[in-house]
């Protein structure tokens, strides 16, 4: 289906004009989100200024059968924020005020297009910090966090973007205008509030957020250990948590990982080693230095070859500065990359490591490795070259550690969701019968199916195809058929 002027119209009736994005080019800067292998130009690109605009979008697109895709600021790893080719884009970038700080009961209620790091900004003078960190944070937004649950380093400790969360304003997808949660977080009946956090922009779009804020740590130490193998760090890992100690976090990062971090941002670490830790711990001063101290012990036991600890808050930056480089500063040493995202218990962390590295030789393709070893969320970056015809390879290698993660008793994501890139992988960890429930939950809030399609759920279409850029049938190229 292709919109027509009068289409646009009752858009541009519903907001403003100068709000409607029509220009198919100026359209492509929408076209895909942090996973960009995958791309569709919208129709349209739809900016509203508040809540009750992006209401009116929605109701647009209910009255007039129109697929709508919420976004944020497009950091999203997964292809969640993947636009329909007949549909439009409802982008929240606009959405942006911090609209109240409570110290008193420690929340704030922000609005979706803020970023993380701006709550925690916001929340400083009175001594409070918003929790989650993903690794993206001084870019990505509060509204992407609610759809996706993103963690980040510190998840280990402090939970996800579901334990800050005590509500949520949403636009449902017949474009009515309902709370799910309260301010205490709690709430009479089913937790609706839990079904929407982590949704993928499948049952709405979220325009307000109360969120909890935490009291900042008396103390925090930090420390930057390398190891001789992947299974050095993995066993220091497991040795922390039996010791009874959570720390705030504990990320690894490979010989790959850390090659790409230090030429980007000359963070102080050592390139060439097999493996890096980063391992923080926070709270009060007596119980922080008690656990630092066996902490350091561990990683001696296991044949730590260097062991920095941050001396300063600059050399605390710096190592994590490091660390949520990585993503990006893998660029520097491929053209392209794939980001997975899948869960493994941490006593296979090694395991999965090798398989890893054994599919990535048999596949003739690098793969580089950063994660979250506290929690096992397993972070391959797949690196290929699409000028060199490595795409499919690349993509394929990709899919095949999501469900090898799957095999090894995790799951196919931690905190990037499932989105496009995963959805034909579902049947790997849920039966037929859990399927058929996430898809009658998702026709109570949206039965026309309008809502971020494609996403999530597996589909005949969508398993059969995929999104991006059209490729011919062989019978095409042959002229034996037409494409109409």
């Amino acid at each position: 289906m292709s919109l027509d002027s009068g289409m646009t119209r009752a858009f541009e009736s519903a907001l403003a004009p100068e709000d409607v994005i029509s220009d198919p080019v100026r359209c492509r800067a929408y076209e895909c989100d942090g996973l960009t292998g995958y791309r569709v130009a919208p129709q349209l690109v739809l900016l509203p200024r508040d809540a009750e605009q992006v209401a009116a979008a929605v109701r647009v697109c209910h009255e007039h059968g129109v697929p709508f895709v919420a976004r944020g600021a497009g950091t999203g790893l997964s292809g969640g924020a993947l636009p329909v080719a007949d549909g439009v884009v409802i982008s929240l970038a606009r959405l942006k005020r911090v609209l109240e700080v409570d110290p008193v009961d420690r929340r704030a209620v922000v609005e979706p297009g803020v970023t993380n790091l701006e709550i925690t900004a916001a929340a400083a003078p009175h001594g409070l910090y918003y929790a989650p960190d993903p690794s993206s944070q001084q870019v990505c937004t509060i509204g992407g966090n609610v759809a996706e649950n993103s963690g980040g380093a510190h998840c280990l400790k402090y939970g996800f973007t579901t334990n800050h969360v005590l509500s949520c304003e949403v636009v449902l997808p017949d474009g009515s205008l309902v709370t799910l949660g309260s301010d205490t977080g709690e709430q009479a009946g089913p937790d609706l509030r839990g079904v929407f956090l982590g949704s993928e922009g499948t049952l709405g779009i979220t325009t307000r957020i109360t969120v909890r804020l935490l009291r900042t740590p008396e103390t925090v130490r930090t420390l930057l250990a390398d190891f001789p193998s992947i299974s050095a760090a993995g066993d220091v890992v497991s040795d922390i948590v039996k010791a009874g100690i959570v720390p705030a976090a504990v990320e690894m990062m490979d010989t790959l990982a850390i090659e790409a971090a230090e030429e980007a941002v000359h963070a102080g670490y050592t390139v060439g080693v097999p493996a890096a830790l980063v391992v923080e711990l926070d709270g009060p001063a007596e119980e922080c230095g008690t656990q630092f101290e066996q902490v350091k012990e561990i990683c001696d036991r296991h044949g730590c070859t260097r062991l920095h600890i941050a001396g300063s808050p600059e050399e605390r930056a710096a190592i994590w500065r490091g660390r949520k480089a990585a993503f990006a500063a893998v660029g520097r040493i491929s053209p392209d990359y794939f980001v997975q995202d899948g869960v493994v218990p941490r006593t296979r962390l090694a395991e999965v490591l090798d398989r890893i590295a054994g599919m990535g030789a048999d596949a003739g393709l690098r793969v580089a490795n950063v994660f979250h070893a506290g929690d096992g969320n397993l972070h391959p970056l797949v690196l290929y070259s699409a000028a060199a015809g490595e795409t499919e390879r690349a993509e394929k290698l990709s899919g095949e550690i999501a469900e090898l993660c799957v095999e090894l008793g995790g799951s196919l994501s931690g905190e990037h969701g499932i989105g496009a890139d995963k959805a034909c992988s579902m049947p790997k960890m849920f039966g037929e019968d859990d399927l058929a429930v996430m898809a009658r939950a998702r026709k109570a809030f949206d039965p026309d199916g309008l809502c971020n399609p494609g996403k999530v759920l597996p589909t005949p279409r969508l398993c059969g195809e995929r999104p991006g850029k059209y490729r011919p049938h062989p019978l095409e190229e042959a002229g034996v058929i037409e494409r109409l």
